[in-house]
């Protein structure tokens, strides 16, 4: 039987993507260079490139954005930005800038090439977004002194700046702000390769002892994303000192992890709660978010915006007209036949193409698939 009265806000999941109260030691880690920043290789090669080409130039780089899910690096690699042109890097965020007097304190406190990162930058008040825009385009500010008919314009002249804005929802940005950065670069998620070797120098850092075989453990299961790994290293740290273990190897980590409800392809109890009601309520789907949220007991924005993605990046959930339904890969995650129902629904509706599936077991459908593949 499921738990249905189980609760978990992402806040509280070791494997949120949202930066959490145990992340402390986060800002320490981070590197400072792109000799040390492991990943997103095409957009640190063309970074470099431009950056180069700026400070040959004794310009300051052009605008950047950078966007993707949160965990990925993207104010780190801001600060590998001001560090490579050497200059200073000033921190805020969307929400924080709430009047153009907020912007402007901020924009006319920058020397000449400085770097300006905002955080969540897609949150800006529509005001304050205005004022932004002549400042990226022509470094000034025009700002309004005084009301009524006192009222006067005045521009001020800035400093040739550099803005990094940082966004989990590049969508929500308007367009004559998207258009006025220069370069916009996408992070995606990070393959095990480069996670491990984000483990590997973190875990040096904090004096964590660790094995290629607990290396891989980890970070296979991170979801490809650094703050998870590194959050989960700490959590396998502490699994290493209960089990009286010096180094953390595959055994302390298969300990840890299994404790923490992870499984090999990173689900969490959440993950497969959600997988599992789909299964067996709705007998594979389709099912709406309002449903699906009611049966699990989960909010249907943080269905939507936390749990989902993975799940829809990971195959094994796929949304139709009529609402979430599994994919065969889920059932066959899970142990679960796929009933003749669900078979009969996905031939109507042609949303995935298989083989003849009725009544049949999960071992005989990995089996034609096999067959498949081998012809």
């Amino acid at each position: 039987m499921m738990n249905f009265n189980e609760q978990e806000n992402e806040d509280e999941r070791v494997l949120g993507r949202l930066r959490q109260p145990g992340d402390t030691e986060e800002k320490a880690l981070r590197p400072v260079t792109f000799e040390d920043y492991s990943g997103q290789t095409k957009v640190k090669t063309n970074l470099k490139i431009f950056i180069d080409a700026a400070k040959k130039r004794g310009e300051a780089l052009d605008h950047v954005l950078l966007y993707g899910p949160p965990g990925l690096g993207k104010t780190t690699l801001a600060g590998i930005i001001a560090s490579e042109m050497g200059v200073a890097m000033h921190i805020t965020t969307g929400p924080s800038i709430e009047k153009a007097g907020d912007l402007a304190a901020l924009l006319t406190n920058l020397n000449e090439n400085e770097v300006l990162f905002i955080d969540e930058i897609h949150r800006l008040n529509k005001s304050v977004e205005e004022v932004l825009y002549p400042a990226m385009e022509d470094y000034c500010l025009d700002l309004m002194i005084g009301k009524g008919p006192a009222a006067r314009s005045v521009r001020l002249d800035l400093p040739h700046f550099t803005l990094v804005g940082a966004t989990t929802r590049a969508g929500m940005l308007s367009a004559p702000l998207r258009d006025r950065f220069g370069m916009i670069h996408r992070l995606e998620l990070y393959e095990t390769e480069d996670l491990m070797e984000i483990l590997k120098r973190d875990a040096g850092l904090l004096g964590i002892a660790i094995n290629e075989e607990g290396l891989r453990n980890i970070a296979s299961r991170s979801r490809g994303t650094p703050r998870i790994a590194i959050r989960l290293l700490k959590r396998m740290r502490d699994f290493a000192s209960y089990l009286d273990k010096d180094t953390i190897d595959k055994e302390v980590s298969d300990y840890g992890l299994n404790a923490l409800d992870i499984d090999a392809i990173g689900l969490d109890a959440v993950d497969r709660r959600l997988l599992t009601s789909i299964a067996d309520i709705f007998k594979g789907g389709p099912v709406g978010l309002e449903t699906l949220a009611a049966c699990t007991g989960e909010d249907p924005v943080t269905i939507e915006d936390v749990y989902e993605p993975f799940l829809l990046q990971n195959g094994f959930l796929h949304k139709t007209p009529r609402g979430r339904m599994l994919t065969l890969r889920a059932f066959e995650h899970l142990g679960l036949t796929p009933p003749p129902s669900f078979i009969a629904g996905m031939k109507s509706t042609e949303v995935q193409t298989a083989p003849k599936f009725e009544n049949i077991s999960i071992e005989d459908w990995q089996n034609s698939n096999r067959e498949g593949e081998n012809n």
